[in-house]
């Protein structure tokens, strides 16, 4: 229990530490905010931003099979229909009748309570990693409340979205532990609904998209005409997406508005080698989470079951990253077949195959799909990064960021700022850095005390211009995650941050 206290004490730091540095703000907080929407402050729109520049770089610019792409957010209602989202992109939803609070059915589990196999009750609760254990001390408060004697039978918890209608009744309110107060799981379509133009009738309705894939294959014909590229080949997009979420969850790991990070990878439609493609961009993927500080450590994999895929998936694995609430999605990499591009091109009566000169023949091609969210994996360098320790038996929180997507890779810091010719040496090597990197120049307080504030947000290089440095040009560099710190010259420097940051 004490161990999952703690984990949950993390989070509450990690949330803290984002609002107390300025990485994440709640949206409109001034108004009490708005549950599942956020905004990114100083540190964390440069993190952001550098951990899709690493992404588009090794994913696009390092590739010669993979071109990039910006499609609207609106795009053509019928665009959605043909995707199936608009009939199937649902959620079971179910609402408390007393509290009017809203959960998504296949997040709530319940289990009927027997003793000698006799039924006293039912508890339910909201899924997570310890709920087995917290449905059972549930189940124990009941038996005691009750005062029944015997042996309690073994807890069967499962989804609300599996419970036959004989037990609707049974089951407790998570909000007010009263049974019966549920309604029935209905579905629920995530799109938002909006309306083009000045008409607020059907004719004008249209969509924020779920998803970026879409925008991908409506545009495939476009990029295969233009982009001089055949199959096998990606095209990549970075871009927001929306999604009515019914319970965001787990700071940003959930939200209503969030930016993907997707390649659709066209392969030919022989069945033999979809396989290879698949595990190769499993690899693939997981090599670049280690290049941004997400080694084997962190990660997992999760094989979808045949059973559980989508309709169209061939297959599906799931990066996993170890948060602390538990181990989840955050990455899945899906061989779609050619179900969507068959969808538009029937929907649309546009061809959208490509002719094989190699093969002489035309076909509409596959896709394997690594999709990946910019805030979750945000989330995920975050909760790797943040570490305590002890430095000169003070505790330090520090940020062990990769330097690649560190948001300030330097903080310069002249060693007196009542001292002209050092403020002077150290404004001079900061203008020069910050024409590559963005670094900070700091004079406020000891050269303690700007170390930990540098160590808190993820600065991988302290740099100190003192005394010795008027003298021979040398500076002191400080590396955050030892401490340890050495005499450079102002091209030892460089090419120590160079090495390290890789661009």
């Amino acid at each position: 229990m004490a161990k999952n206290d703690n984990k949950h004490s993390l989070m509450d730091e990690i949330v803290g530490l984002c609002k107390r540095r300025g990485f994440i703000f709640q949206t409109s907080e001034i108004y009490g905010g708005i549950n599942g929407f956020f905004d990114y402050g100083p540190l964390g729109v440069e993190l952001r931003r550098n951990i899709k520049d690493a992404w588009w770089k090794d994913m696009v610019q390092m590739r010669d099979d993979v071109v990039g792409l910006d499609s609207a957010i609106i795009m053509h209602p019928d665009v959605w229909k043909a995707s199936g989202h608009v009939d199937s992109f649902t959620d079971p939803m179910v609402d408390c009748k007393e509290s009017k609070m809203r959960y998504r059915a296949d997040h709530l589990f319940y289990a009927l309570v027997k003793v000698d196999g006799q039924e006293i009750g039912c508890v339910s609760l909201l899924e997570s990693e310890r709920m087995q254990e917290d449905a059972e001390k549930m189940a124990d408060d009941l038996k005691r409340k009750m005062a029944v004697q015997g042996e309690m039978d073994a807890l069967h918890l499962q989804p609300y979205t599996e419970a036959p209608e004989s037990d609707w009744s049974k089951v407790p309110s998570p909000a007010t532990g009263k049974p019966g107060s549920l309604t029935p799981p209905r579905e629920f379509n995530m799109m938002f609904k909006t309306h083009v133009g000045a008409l607020q009738d059907a004719s004008a309705a249209a969509y924020l998209r779920p998803e970026t894939a879409q925008g991908i294959f409506a545009n495939f014909k476009n990029v295969l005409d233009t982009g001089r590229i055949k199959v096998p080949f990606g095209i990549a997009q970075i871009g927001k997406a929306f999604r009515n979420e019914i319970t965001p969850r787990n700071f940003i790991f959930r939200s209503r508005e969030f930016e993907q990070m997707e390649i659709e990878y066209f392969i030919q439609p022989d069945e033999e080698i979809w396989e290879g493609h698949h595990r190769e961009w499993i690899d693939t993927r997981k090599a670049w989470f280690a290049s941004i500080g997400l080694t084997d450590e962190h990660l997992g994999e999760e094989v979808h079951p045949r059973e559980k895929l989508a309709h169209y998936a061939r297959a599906c694995t799931d990066i996993t990253f170890k948060f602390p609430f538990g181990e989840q999605e955050l990455e899945g990499i899906a061989a779609r077949g050619n179900y969507d591009l068959m969808q538009h091109q029937g929907a649309s009566g546009k061809p959208l195959e490509f002719f094989d000169e190699a093969r002489k023949e035309k076909y509409v091609p596959h896709v394997i799909e690594p999709s990946l969210g910019v805030d979750r994996t945000f989330l995920a360098v975050i909760c790797a990064a943040y570490t305590k320790d002890e430095i000169d038996g003070e505790t330090r929180t520090v940020l062990k960021l990769h330097p690649r997507v560190a948001p300030v890779k330097a903080g310069v810091f002249p060693l007196m700022k009542n001292k002209p010719e050092l403020m002077e040496k150290a404004r001079g090597l900061y203008e020069k850095l910050r024409l590559r990197w963005n670094v900070f120049f700091d004079v406020s307080g000891a050269i303690g005390r700007r170390y930990r504030r540098m160590d808190e947000i993820g600065t991988p290089f302290g740099i100190t211009v003192d005394f010795d440095s008027l003298e021979d040009g040398t500076v002191t560099l400080r590396d955050r995650d030892t401490t340890k710190q050495e005499r450079v010259t102002e091209k030892e420097l460089i090419s120590a941050m160079e090495e390290k940051i890789g661009w």
